[in-house]
């Protein structure tokens, strides 16, 4: 997700060889995840039920909606318009099993109550998928002239559904902070989701705003047009509340800031933060947005920098370093 959505940025800003590095990472830990999940799911199905049943974990599974999506957003740039249809048929189908299946498992059918007090940033992973599917769907409606109605329909179904998911998402995970106990600890990255589905959401809608006229169009261009201005001068208000979180945690708090992977969920709402920008001051001729965007961009290029140099640090530490450390100590055994 997080490489995806800079590649499209890149894109935008014609960096074409900078993106299509980006995109070749996006592809191949696209395909690397789908089999590592595929094989977790037939060799350890009691953890992933494990994880279907918990509500601080269960709303992840939405990533493989928006990750598939956003790699068929970029494919569908590069000309790659039945790539990018094959992937939203995928990514719709498994967002509309995901959508009855994660709230019903991991928290209307749970025993222990109150669920309330599980509910965390992951919970807006729900609406980075509707939304998702939305920009995904108006990224070919222009391509398909004989579903042209159809694509129109599901943009602008999945928007509003996402819509409707955020306001119920912020109200629940706000109640959680107000109603219970939280540390420090408790405040993770994946907070920054509630900003980048807030981001996603203006980039559907400024792609909805694009499209050809169709009946549903029509009828809510003007208002959607509308909404994407206030939600991105929300998600823009929200990134200094984000960033003065994360001071609080490790600076007044003292939480050490070490590499976790939940560091690649601050990455992707810091793109799709700056390519909504980009998209809606192009298409509403909002020329303040678009330079917002763009400079957003490379702060969220760089924040990939650092967080990919930390996640190879990591690994070196705790893979690498140790195998060679006990190699190093293994003395050969002589027999007489």
């Amino acid at each position: 997700m997080a490489t995806g959505i800079l590649s499209v940025g890149m894109h935008l800003e014609r960096f074409d060889i900078l993106s299509a590095g980006l995109v070749g990472v996006c592809c191949s830990g696209f395909v690397v995840l789908v089999a590592l999940t595929g094989w977790r799911l037939v060799a350890y199905r009691s953890a992933v039920i494990e994880d279907f049943t918990d509500p601080r974990r269960g709303f992840g599974f939405f990533t493989f909606v928006a990750g598939t999506n956003v790699l068929g957003v970029r494919l569908g740039l590069a000309g790659l318009h039945e790539a990018t249809a094959v992937l939203l048929v995928l990514a719709g189908v498994a967002w509309l099993a995901l959508g009855y299946v994660v709230p019903w498992t991991a928290v209307l059918g749970r025993q222990e109550r109150p669920v309330l007090a599980t509910a965390n940033g992951t919970w807006f992973i729900w609406v980075v998928a509707s939304q998702s599917v939305a920009v995904a769907a108006a990224t070919i409606e222009p391509v398909f002239d004989p579903v042209r109605r159809e694509l129109a329909v599901l943009a602008i179904m999945s928007w509003s559904v996402g819509v409707f998911l955020y306001g119920a998402a912020g109200i629940l995970v706000s109640l959680r902070l107000m109603l219970y106990e939280f540390g420090p600890e408790d405040l993770t990255p994946p907070y920054w989701v509630s900003m980048g589905a807030l981001a996603i959401t203006v980039l559907a809608g400024a792609r909805i705003v694009e499209m050809a006229d169709a009946p549903m169009v029509a009828a809510t261009r003007d208002l959607i047009a509308g909404l994407a201005v206030v939600f991105w001068a929300f998600a823009t208000w929200l990134i200094p509340v984000l960033v003065a979180a994360g001071w609080w945690r490790h600076v007044r708090r003292r939480v050490p800031l070490r590499y976790e992977a939940t560091l690649w969920s601050i990455i992707f709402p810091l793109g799709m933060y700056a390519v909504a920008g980009i998209y809606l001051g192009r298409a509403d001729h909002l020329p303040v947005v678009e330079t917002v965007g763009s400079a957003g961009l490379w702060v969220a290029f760089a924040a990939c920098v650092l967080v990919f140099v930390a996640m190879v640090v990591h690994l070196f530490r705790t893979v690498v370093a140790p195998g060679c450390l006990e190699s190093s100590t293994t003395k050969p055994v002589v027999r007489g």
